[in-house]
């Protein structure tokens, strides 16, 4: 009811953790709606801009960063295909914040909307929720990169591996639909409801939308606390319970999976270290398998601490964009990413979350998530696989088709 009741307005972040019982959650769900003050800015000093605005601000902010953030913090930049239109980093301070915690709802309102509560109360309160599985999409999904040239593409990475350029990268593509209208929330409600993820979350800036089914989180910070997630490693699920449970097994052992995941692990805590206390970046978790409603993931938890005067957007800008969505090295394989793949990410692979009014975050990464320009009528949705030594092209592609079905089963009815 919150979120339909909130479509009236220009600005919204809905976090949903699907009351997925992970350790570092703090909300349930946070709906943060109305902007008073927002910064939109692209690449060109962006986390400079962020740092200038969340210290002037203090107080709650929501938005997201985008992939191509990357260009303000290495020499690299993005000429890619842009379907989509996003700006490079947004966030919006609102007027009215929802917090959810069991039974608990918490309201928090500018003084300048205070005397509004009790009406926005009544009508969410007597919303009328839209009916589910009402959509009826007619769409027809295009690849920007067909299988064909996927293979080629992957065969090049495997040769800047074995010549020693990389050792591991994320390369992604995209699937596309032009001159299409969608419902952002039926289309959400359904991806949601297929996914159920720790992570999902519903943005909506003006006639621009992300509708994430995100199982990741990229980094959080609780206090001096810093914590971050990364996921290398997937397995379809099977409705026999025993075949299930083989896909787990193999998961686990699975040597390159495994491979995949420790070169990220390794790459998380190198960033980690560049804000942290000396000594205090450990690995809590390593190649632990979760089961999702769609997938079977390998996640790892790395943590850190940092001290008290470092700056909230400065741990963000020394660890973005994220390990899991670029490689091994980081800068050496965004810039092969960059050659082969045929579309500019955006905020796909980027992060959606907030800050808090004491200088905490806590944000996902953008991956199994829906993106919508209304203006544009454009909709897309982009799925990517780790490439090591050992990688099949033909199973990474079989990967791809795996992480991408919740998104083109919505999409396509």
């Amino acid at each position: 009811k919150l979120l339909t009741w909130a479509q009236q307005f220009d600005d919204v972040v809905w976090l949903d953790s699907n009351n997925y019982n992970q350790q570092y959650t703090s909300y349930d769900a946070v709906l943060a709606v109305d902007a008073f003050t927002s910064i939109r800015t692209d690449f060109h000093q962006g986390f400079e801009k962020l740092k200038e605005y969340q210290t002037y601000c203090k107080d709650w902010l929501f938005g997201y960063l985008s992939y191509d953030l990357k260009n303000d913090v290495e020499s690299l930049n993005s000429q890619n295909h842009d379907g989509l239109g996003f700006s490079d980093l947004c966030f919006f301070q609102p007027k009215r914040l929802f917090l959810i915690k069991g039974d608990q709802l918490e309201m928090q309102y500018m003084n300048v909307v205070s005397d509004e509560i009790s009406d926005d109360l009544f009508a969410v309160e007597h919303v009328r929720e839209a009916p589910r599985g009402t959509i009826h999409n007619d769409i027809k999904i295009k690849l920007r990169i067909h299988k064909d040239d996927y293979f080629s593409k992957v065969e090049n990475m495997l040769e800047h591996i074995h010549r020693g350029d990389i050792y591991e990268a994320n390369i992604c593509q995209e699937f596309y639909a032009e001159d299409t209208q969608i419902n952002p929330l039926e289309t959400y409600q359904k991806l949601n409801g297929i996914s159920k993820p720790p992570f999902a979350a519903f943005l909506k800036m003006d006639d621009k939308y992300a509708l994430s089914a995100s199982p990741e989180r990229y980094i959080k910070k609780i206090g001096n606390n810093i914590v971050s997630q990364p996921i290398k490693g997937t397995a379809k699920r099977d409705l026999n319970p025993d075949a299930d449970k083989r896909h787990i097994v193999n998961l686990k052992n699975d040597k390159k999976e495994r491979s995949e995941n420790i070169m990220i692990v390794d790459l998380v805590r190198n960033d980690l270290s560049k804000t942290a206390l000396k000594g205090s970046v450990q690995v809590e978790e390593l190649c632990e398998v979760y089961t999702f409603d769609q997938v079977h993931q390998m996640i790892s938890t790395v943590t850190s601490k940092v001290s008290s005067e470092t700056h909230p957007v400065d741990i963000i800008k020394s660890t973005f964009p994220m390990g899991s969505m670029t490689g091994a090295p980081k800068i050496s394989a965004m810039r092969i990413i960059e050659h082969l793949e045929a579309s500019k990410r955006g905020i796909y692979s980027g992060a959606i979350g907030y800050f808090s009014p004491s200088g905490d975050f806590d944000f996902n990464v953008v991956i199994r998530s829906i993106l919508y320009n209304q203006t544009k009528k454009y909709v897309s949705y982009s799925v990517g696989g780790a490439i090591t030594a050992k990688s099949d092209p033909f199973k990474e592609y079989e990967e791809c088709l795996v992480k991408a079905k919740a998104m083109r089963t919505v999409l396509e009815n």
